[in-house]
Formats: structure tokens, C-alpha cells, sequence
């Protein structure tokens, strides 16, 4: 929503190229992630972007220095990060679609969602990794199902409307009528600016972000995760928020051309209009619930990634304090200007994702040992007897050997 009323319909075009690039990139992060993660002082498996560029950029022949010294600007990025994507956004997500339906003033609406957050994260978080898992877990699929399926209804209900739809995609994508002038060329810029950077805001490809949950897992394979890792980029882009888009052009809620709401709703609220518009009182109620658990789940899970960067840098014993400060940091995120909150996270991201991509583009070729090597014995079976990649690093294989035991 916010893409289309920032770059215009054109921009859920690029949102999609920012996948297709993402699904390579969210692959080589998870291999890497899973094939340099280490153990804590708890037993529980600790991986991220931070792991791989000391342990892997680090051994490198010119990375000596810069390998740790990229893991720590990567880690405070990435707890910089957890503040901006992981509770600002998510927060204005939920209060921007609880305003759409209630005409209380947004002040108190924010300040009491603010609260009741709160209360909600303090009882999840400070449970630790296996509650955070356990509640997403049992929350994300029936939400994300139930999602999609009132979108789907919504785009057969106005199904004539579709091409028009794709139309305005492609059209603003290109600006075919006027993309050799300044103007035109302008327009494409900022869809592609919005595009980009919703898409990469939906899916965390680059980012470095969802490593390290994804490095918590029980899989031992890394390519076997670095699969999960394309198909998280494509639920969360290609499908989800293409629903979104359809769901939106096809109401009416919005411009066309230009992709402005037509009511004046907020950018994050005509999704919860569009469903109103749809079904009555009852689909904004619907989806107005919806994002707030789609954001809920996605605070729980920035929540780690930010202690596991805490930890990194500052032992696991310390970690509780950075829980409480990213729960108490809920109020702020609820009273602020969500434009602001946006732009927070937007540069956030930018940030933590420098480090990141260097890694995984130094690291490119191991990534492509580890998929050969795993392709060569359990795909083709052309070398079933060939030792794994973990033997090329022996302490990464004394890990190996200690999770098999």
C-alpha cells in the first residue's frame, strides 16, 4: 500500500524484480548463515551475517581486519535495525489500521494500542526463543491462509477490473508515454526507489535479518535452508503483496494513474478500506486484525534478531537488558509520525544491508562449493560418498560432529 501511493501503481513492478533478486540473495545468506553458526553459552545454534564475515571474510586473504570489523558495524546496524523495521514500522502498521476503523482520536488509539502491545511482547519475548517460535508459528499460517484467500475473493469479485490493474503496473513501471523525458524519467525513479525499498522491506532479502532465526533451525544441510530462505522472499512479495496490490487497484480505492487514495485514507490504511469497501464493517475488522498479527509476529521476530546481535557483541548474559528497552521502545513507536518511522527504517536497513551484501559477495564463491557439493551427493548422486563442504573448515566441522552427537 505504502509503495503505490509513494511510486504509484508502477512500483509493486519493481517490488517484484526486488524479489527475484532477493531469492538469490535470501538463499546465499541462509547458507552461509547455517554454515558458519556457532553455539552459544545456552546450547542454542547463534548464526548470522555477524558469524560469517569474521569466521568466513575474516579468514579471506585481505579480510583479516575488515571481516570483524564489517561483523561488528553489521551487528549495531542490525540492532539500530530491530528499532526501525522491527517496532517502529510494525507498530504504525497496527495503530494506521485500527485508526481506518474507529473515529477516536488517533492519539489515545495510539497510546492504548501502544500499551496493549507492550503487554503482549513483555509475555511472548522475555519466554525466549521457543516462545517466539511456538506463538508465530501458530499464528502465521492461518493468518497468511485466511489473507489470502478474502484477497483472492476480492479479486474474482472485481476480476474484470484485473487487467487494468496489471495495466497500471506495467504501465507505471515504464511510463512508455513519456519515459524519454524528464518528467517520465522521474516517474520511473520513484517507482522503482519504492518498489525497491518496500520490497526489500517485505521480504528482509539483503538485510542479513531473518539469518538468524533461519540459523536457530534443526536442518543440517545449509542448501536445505537456503531453499526455505527463496520461498519466505517469494510468500512475502510475489504472493502476499500482490494480493495486496490487486486488492487495492481493483476497489477503487486509489488513482490509477498516479496510485493517490481517493478518500484521503492513510498509504497503510487502504488495504483496511479496501476490505471495508468489500465485505462491510466486517472485512476491516477482518484485515485490520490481520496486519496487526502480521506485524505482531514480525516485532517478535525482529525482537531476535536484535538480541542476537546484542549478544554478539556484548555476551548472552546481556541480553535481557536489550529486551526491555525494545519492548519499552513500543510507546515511542506508537506516538511517533509514521512517515518518519518509514524513513527510520528505510535507512536502517540501507545500513545494515552494506555490510551484509559484502559479505555474501566475497563469500559467493564458497556458496557455490556448498550447493555443487550438496547437488553432488544428494541430488544427481554422482559423488554420494563425497565428504561435506564442513570438512574444509575444521573447527565448522567439530560443530558439525557435536550436532550429530
Amino acid at each position: 500500500a505504502y509503495a503505490i501511493t509513494m511510486g504509484g501503481p508502477g512500483a509493486v513492478f519493481w517490488m517484484w524484480i526486488a524479489a527475484i533478486v532477493g531469492m538469490m540473495t535470501n538463499y546465499s545468506e541462509n547458507v552461509l548463515g547455517i554454515f558458519f553458526r556457532r553455539r552459544n553459552e545456552k546450547g542454542e545454534w547463534s548464526g548470522g551475517a555477524m558469524y560469517y564475515l569474521k569466521d568466513g571474510v575474516g579468514k579471506m586473504k585481505y579480510g583479516k581486519v575488515a571481516g570483524p570489523v564489517l561483523a561488528v558495524l553489521f551487528s549495531l546496524f542490525a540492532i539500530l535495525a530491530s528499532f526501525g523495521i522491527g517496532n517502529m514500522g510494525q507498530v504504525a502498521s497496527i495503530t494506521e489500521s485500527i485508526n481506518t476503523l474507529v473515529s477516536a482520536e488517533p492519539s489515545t488509539v495510539n497510546l492504548v494500542t501502544g500499551l496493549v502491545v507492550i503487554v503482549l511482547l513483555s509475555l511472548v519475548i522475555l519466554g525466549g526463543l521457543k516462545r517466539i517460535a511456538t506463538t508465530n508459528e501458530r499464528i502465521v499460517p492461518f493468518m497468511a491462509m485466511f489473507f489470502i484467500i478474502g484477497s483472492l475473493a476480492i479479486i474474482i469479485m472485481n476480476i474484470g477490473k484485473v487487467p487494468a490493474a496489471f495495466g497500471a503496473i506495467f504501465k507505471g513501471a515504464f511510463n512508455f508515454k513519456s519515459a524519454a523525458g524528464g518528467v517520465g524519467g522521474a516517474i520511473i525513479a520513484q517507482a522503482m526507489t519504492w518498489g525497491f525499498k518496500r520490497g526489500v522491506f517485505s521480504n528482509e532479502a539483503g538485510l542479513g535479518s531473518s539469518v538468524m532465526v533461519h540459523s536457530a533451525s534443526n536442518v543440517k544441510e545449509p542448501v536445505v535452508q537456503g531453499l526455505w530462505g527463496i520461498f519466505e522472499v517469494f510468500a512475502d512479495t510475489i504472493i502476499v503483496c500482490t494480493c495486496t496490490a490487486l486488492v487495492i487497484l481493483t476497489t477503487g480505492v486509489v488513482d490509477l494513474e498516479t496510485g493517490a487514495s481517493i478518500s484521503g485514507a492513510s498509504k497503510l490504511g487502504l488495504a483496511t478500506e479496501a476490505f471495508t469497501k468489500s465485505f462491510g464493517t466486517f472485512g476491516g475488522v477482518f484485515l485490520a486484525v490481520a496486519v496487526s498479527l502480521f506485524a505482531f509476529t514480525t516485532i517478535l521476530g525482529w525482537s531476535y534478531y536484535g538480541t542476537k546481535a546484542w549478544e554478539y557483541l556484548f555476551g548472552t548474559k546481556s541480553t535481557l537488558a536489550y529486551k526491555i528497552v525494545f519492548i519499552a521502545m513500543v510507546v515511542v513507536s506508537a506516538t511517533i509520525d509514521v512517515s518518519l518511522a518509514i524513513d527510520l527504517s528505510d535507512t536502517f536497513n540501507g545500513l545494515m544491508a552494506i555490510p551484509n551484501l559484502i559479505g555474501v559477495v566475497c563469500l559467493s564463491t564458497l556458496v557455490v562449493k556448498i550447493t555443487k557439493n550438496y547437488s553432488a551427493r544428494k541430488i544427481t548422486a554422482s559423488q554420494p560418498d563425497l565428504e561435506p563442504m564442513y570438512s574444509a573448515f575444521p573447527e565448522i566441522q567439530n560443530e558439525q560432529e557435536a550436532r550429530e552427537d
